[in-house]
């Protein structure tokens, strides 16, 4: 790009980085397959662990979450069991109207469903005190999370790299990049675009058949004879 410290100062660096991170770590969760996409930065797995509250339905969880996957309660015995999603919007279609889900699930229990509602969870019923669930630590949560991002002495030092998969971590950098293209080597544009299309499309490709250990089958109906 034909810059310096001065013309690209290292605080805008960090934001072009983290701004072409946050993209490409958007378009591989929409595409990847059975095998979830994790930031490999991050040494933890993609799954939260709360307290339950008597009587509390309403849980937050950080913002960092883009999606849940899976929402699980402890019961009394220690077993763990799978929540199914619900959305009150889906009840209220056409001319069928039900009560609030607050209403049909009145009572205290084991939770059977969850709502997603901005960045909170909602489980109904709302667990008991201790009679049928677990309290402590008895909620379990699967999700997708935006990426580890860089610090400025990260991008300083150049200790650390992005979390996808290493073939595509210069498309990082011609993503971060095209901001100060546009701005400033507009004849230079084009062809950083041209690269970014032709990559993005391939690292798309490669997490979408991110499940080789999957067997998979030909039969009949996949084969046109002649």
């Amino acid at each position: 790009m034909d810059a310096d410290t001065t013309s690209l100062t290292a605080a805008n660096l960090l934001i072009f980085v983290n701004n072409a991170l946050e993209s490409l770590i958007g378009k591989i969760i929409n595409a990847d397959g059975v095998w979830q996409y994790d930031d490999t930065n991050y040494s933890d797995l993609p799954i939260g662990t709360g307290t339950l509250v008597n009587g509390q339905e309403s849980y937050s969880f950080a913002d960092e979450y883009l999606d849940i996957l899976w929402v699980k309660v402890k019961d009394v015995n220690g077993d763990w069991y799978h929540l199914q999603p619900i959305d009150q919007a889906e009840l209220n279609t056409g001319a069928l109207y039900q009560s609030p889900l607050e209403q049909i699930f009145e009572t205290d229990g084991l939770p059977t469903y969850y709502d997603k509602q901005g960045d909170s969870i909602r489980l109904y019923p709302a667990p008991d005190d201790g009679v049928t669930v677990t309290l402590s630590s008895g909620l379990k949560v699967g999700f997708k999370r935006t990426a580890d991002l860089f610090t400025s002495a990260q991008v300083t030092t150049g200790t650390k790299a992005p979390g996808i998969a290493s073939p595509y971590h210069v498309l990082v950098a011609y993503m971060a990049a095209l901001p100060y293209a546009i701005n400033y080597k507009k004849d230079r544009v084009a062809i950083f675009e041209a690269k970014i299309r032709e990559m993005t499309d391939d690292m798309l490709k490669f997490y979408s058949r991110r499940e080789k250990d999957s067997r998979r089958f030909m039969t009949t109906e996949q084969i046109n004879f002649r």
